[in-house]
């Protein structure tokens, strides 16, 4: 069964913002970090940085990554993948969508242009 968590009106979340939903909200495994970048598109990625236990949504949004708040690696919102050090290690991406201005999001489905 694939996961659809209603996380209310789109413009709760401004632009240039990040919100954490967590595992006990969506029922997903984990805490993911929906974004709404600055060009207005929304993105989800893993809360948790992978080079250490740090929470990705306490992070900055650049452009079309999130920058951790510990070590500065920056992850890429469409595909997980990390754009600079220390991390290395991709984060998962879940797929957000916009219904009737609320935000959808789909824990567990990757972004379309995440890598396999």
């Amino acid at each position: 069964m694939t996961l659809r968590v209603d996380l209310g009106p789109t413009q709760q979340l401004p632009e240039g913002e990040v919100m954490r939903a967590t595992a006990e909200n969506t029922g997903y495994t984990g805490d993911i970090a929906v974004v709404h970048t600055e060009d207005g598109e929304f993105y989800a990625i893993d809360d948790e940085c992978s080079h250490q236990a740090v929470s990705l949504s306490d992070g900055w949004v650049e452009e079309d990554t999130l920058e951790c708040p510990m070590h500065a690696s920056a992850f890429c919102l469409k595909t997980g993948v990390p754009e600079t050090p220390p991390a290395m290690t991709p984060v998962k991406t879940h797929l957000v969508t916009v219904e009737q201005d609320r935000l959808i999001l789909h824990p567990g489905t990757p972004h379309p242009d995440a890598e396999s």
